[in-house]
């Protein structure tokens, strides 16, 4: 009974992530994300695959923890995608280069 309510623990904060990753691509700028946030997310799940697999309580829980992992992974790498944008070392779309 303990694994479907962890499974449900997982799914639900899982649930947020596709939400957020399709916000951080289109908003194409890092403000109003935090890093320290997104690292502490990343961690979390990292330790608790960890955990699934040194106490070696392989069950179907730890495919939510990996989907989630890797979620969090890709909103991570936009963050800093976004957070060259932000700094003007990427072109945005549509914006040509002027000839100097």
């Amino acid at each position: 009974m303990g694994e479907c309510f962890e499974a449900l623990m997982v799914v639900s904060f899982g649930v947020s992530w596709p939400v957020s990753i399709v916000k951080s691509y289109t908003a194409r700028t890092a403000k109003g994300k935090s890093l320290c946030f997104l690292v502490m997310i990343f961690l979390g799940y990292a330790c608790g695959i960890l955990s699934k697999l040194v106490q070696e309580t392989i069950t179907y829980v730890l495919v939510f923890y990996i989907l989630n992992f890797l979620m969090v992974a890709a909103d991570l790498a936009l963050y800093f995608r976004n957070k060259r944008l932000d700094r003007g070392d990427m072109t945005g779309r549509g914006k040509t280069h002027e000839n100097t």
